[in-house]
């Protein structure tokens, strides 16, 4: 992949069932510098339908910024705290931003991984 691949911004998508997962989950997301920042949002009513069933559940969303050079560490990271045998990981590319916050973003993601 090239090195403008490898710096893409993302923007990461993710809702786990509790506010202490969601706080675990942000923390060391960050602590290891897998992401730049982590938003824990309030939480929502999902529906979803799961093993042929309609689910409702309250989930804590999770806004995680990242590159795409961290994206596979950072996906496995989600799966093995999360408790759900299918986590929602959804990963969308930044089209466009503050050019300094963009810059912020590929330099805390850059740095050697803080395991």
């Amino acid at each position: 992949m090239s090195a403008s691949l490898l710096n893409q911004p993302l923007l990461v998508l993710a809702n786990v069932p509790d506010q202490a997962l969601a706080e675990r989950i942000a923390d060391a997301l960050v602590e290891q510098g897998l992401a730049a920042c982590v938003n824990v949002l309030a939480p929502v009513r999902s529906v979803y339908r799961w093993q042929g069933k309609v689910e409702r559940d309250t989930e804590i969303p999770l806004l995680i910024k990242t590159t795409q050079a961290r994206y596979q560490e950072l996906e496995q990271a989600i799966v093995r705290a999360h408790p759900y045998d299918v986590p929602e990981i959804i990963a969308l590319p930044v089209a466009a931003g503050l050019p300094a916050y963009l810059a912020w973003m590929q330099d805390e993601t850059a740095r050697p991984l803080r395991v």
